[in-house]
């Protein structure tokens, strides 16, 4: 019995260390991923992430509960903690509530056409086999092109005695687009959706690359028309661009800043054009009210998180 002992076969306990001591480097190598040197190279980008995103955004959280002033630098003082107090203000503030709803009304005009536009033109694009390159980068410019420059021409063309109402004559509108109260918020939305329109079509075109030439054939074949095989082959086959696309306008318009600031004065006429990120830069630098500020932020943060989940669910259908 102690022979067989000694020298047989190995205990439970023992055969269950055995078994823990192989799994355990395979669970740590499972932690680090299948390529433990890929952290290595993604971890400047999620300190940068962690320093100006996360860190900012957890601290303008803080702020929103708290009664914040700005204060010099190494001066110690009492922030007490309000609650909700700064989002009962900001939420039962007309200017916060006018803002919102302009914001609202640039997104139904700026988002579909961004979308539609963008999605037409890169088809139009692919399809070009002559001067490709220059026509892609004439669209692309505007993109790059630094907004006060570009303003100045959209001022010329849009101001009372400008180029556009020149052409529409007596169909022009009084007040002019830029000072008109109904007119201004839809003009500054044309502005943004033309200047960064080159930036989605070249999202679409690579997209489209995507789609492979014998779909196109087949549906020709079959005796489909350029519009059949658009709406039955292009559409479903950019989907996933196209929820791209419709999250990054929406963003791009609920952080509304420099237009209105260029185009209309800073919100104007009368708070038509002014947008909630203009708001912040009002109540918490111009107005000493950073607490305010943080809290119509952290707002903007969860309505746009809404929005952008709604919009996912509608153009994504069931792809992720």
């Amino acid at each position: 019995m102690s022979l067989r002992s000694a020298g047989g076969p190995a205990t439970g306990d023992t055969a269950g260390r055995t078994v823990d001591q192989r799994q355990a480097p395979r669970k740590r190598k499972n932690f680090l991923g299948r390529q433990p040197l890929g952290l290595l190279f993604s971890a400047p980008y999620v300190i940068f992430v962690l320093g100006v995103l996360a860190y900012p955004l957890g601290y303008a959280v803080y702020i929103s509960f708290h009664q914040f002033f700005f204060t010099a630098p190494g001066v110690q003082v009492d922030r007490p903690f309000v609650g909700l107090d700064n989002y009962i203000t900001v939420l039962s503030d007309p200017e916060v509530q006018r803002s919102f709803a302009n914001i609202g009304i640039f997104l139904i005009i700026n988002v579909p056409l961004t979308v539609g536009l963008s999605l037409v033109l890169a088809n139009a694009l692919n399809r070009v086999t002559r001067l490709k390159t220059f026509f892609r980068v004439s669209y692309y410019v505007p993109y790059v092109t630094a907004s006060v420059a570009v303003v100045g021409v959209w001022l010329f063309l849009f101001q009372q005695d400008g180029l556009v109402n020149a052409i529409l004559g007596p169909l022009a509108p009084n007040p002019s687009w830029l000072t008109n109260s109904w007119l201004a918020m839809p003009t500054v939305a044309l502005y943004v959706t033309w200047k960064q329109l080159g930036f989605f079509i070249l999202l679409y075109l690579a997209a489209l690359q995507n789609i492979p030439d014998e779909l196109y054939e087949s549906a020709s074949v079959d005796g489909g028309n350029k519009w059949v095989q658009f709406w039955n082959i292009t559409v479903p086959g950019v989907r996933s661009a196209s929820v791209l696309v419709t999250l990054l306008a929406t963003i791009t318009g609920a952080n509304l800043f420099t237009e209105p600031y260029l185009l209309t004065g800073g919100g104007g006429p009368d708070g038509a054009s002014t947008s909630p990120v203009f708001l912040m830069y009002q109540k918490g630098i111009l107005q000493g009210n950073p607490d305010v500020a943080a809290a119509l932020g952290v707002v903007l943060v969860i309505g746009v998180l809404l929005i952008a989940l709604i919009q996912k669910r509608l153009v994504g259908g069931k792809e992720d």
